[in-house]
């Protein structure tokens, strides 16, 4: 098969991703080897590449937006047959034992594992994963639409669910990549009013496009107080930004798994009248279920510019600068429903 290997962190634009022939991974108990048809390219996948996180694996495969079918079961797997079409996401295994697991909070597992990252991802043809990690893909999205739901909607869901915004209340988002631009369709579906603020001009026009009430550049003040807001560009010098354009008593959810140094903050300015700042750390597998469930209900509509596998390097280089709007997916030549 075809992989897309990392021998070494570097800046994206050296190529540091390596075209490689492998052979195609075997299923262990209880896992399923997939066929991979798209594979969505992520921030996170950045931040592997350019070693902003530090390496836990030589010559990892990234990638962790996976659609595919299976062609392949392990001894043990029963959840889907041959043929099925699944989806693989960041979440790739969990202890189930620590305090975490057990209180319904496996996102915080200690001993966590990542697709892509602590085992090979989806910048391949085949890719192996835990039956029980896997999605079922709703019929109503094609491979390269469903690929972004599986980090970028997850991730985005599980940011607005800490929030705390409700349905007809005011939310700000801060960068409009691939997992803001469905978010902001998951609350214009629940009578949200979303004001958005990003510096790429595509970004604007199509935030604007999917019902955005306001749209502006990164340090204009929002139109009214958020009741919560999301900062997903990994930046931090926007945390007191985001958090003036709070109202009292609203939460920011910060997005990412990498930031930049959040500067000092005013205590007065910035966090008095009970506002409130939280991270968000992966997802649990049922988030994943509920944000594709009511991803297929609105339904969600992705903005996909697609790349062939062997174009993995530039693909990243371009969500690097901004270089398209929405969602960035590699196709192999399966990924032919788009």
């Amino acid at each position: 098969m075809r992989a897309l290997a990392l021998a070494a962190p570097a800046p994206i634009e050296t190529e540091p991703l390596r075209l490689e022939a492998r052979p195609a991974p075997s299923p262990g108990a209880g896992e399923i080897l997939v066929r991979v048809s798209a594979c969505a390219v992520c921030r996170t996948d950045l931040h592997i590449v350019e070693g902003d996180l530090p390496p836990v694996r030589p010559s990892i495969v990234p990638g962790h937006q996976v659609v595919g079918r299976v062609e392949r079961a392990g001894s043990g797997a029963r959840r889907f047959r041959p043929g099925d079409r699944v989806g693989i996401a960041w979440l790739r295994h969990t202890c189930g034992l620590c305090e975490a697991c057990r209180g319904g909070r496996e996102n915080l597992c200690e001993h966590a594992e990542f697709t892509g990252y602590h085992a090979d991802g989806g910048f391949a043809d085949h890719a192996v994963v835990s039956e029980s990690f896997a999605y079922s893909i709703p019929s109503v999205f094609g491979d390269a639409e469903a690929a972004p739901l599986l980090c970028a909607g997850i991730i985005g869901y599980r940011a607005l669910k800490l929030s705390e915004v409700e349905p007809g209340d005011r939310l700000g988002i801060y960068g409009f990549g691939a997992s803001a631009h469905v978010t902001l369709q998951v609350a214009r579906a629940r009578g949200c009013e979303v004001f958005v603020c990003t510096r790429e001009e595509s970004h604007r026009a199509l935030a604007r496009r999917l019902g955005a009430t306001w749209v502006g550049g990164i340090g204009e003040a929002l139109p009214a107080k958020a009741h919560g807001a999301i900062l997903f560009a990994p930046a931090g010098d926007l945390v007191p930004v985001a958090l003036r354009n709070l109202a009292r008593g609203g939460t920011l959810a910060l997005a990412g798994i990498y930031m930049t140094a959040v500067p000092p903050l005013d205590y007065e300015r910035d966090l008095f009248y009970e506002r409130t700042v939280r991270s968000v750390t992966a997802n649990t597998r049922a988030d994943g279920a509920e944000l594709l469930a009511e991803a297929a209900r609105i339904p969600i509509r992705t903005a996909a510019t697609t790349f062939p596998l062997e174009d993995a390097n530039r693909a990243l280089a371009l969500l690097k600068r901004g270089g398209f709007a929405g969602a960035g997916v590699l196709l192999t030549g399966e990924g032919s429903r788009v």
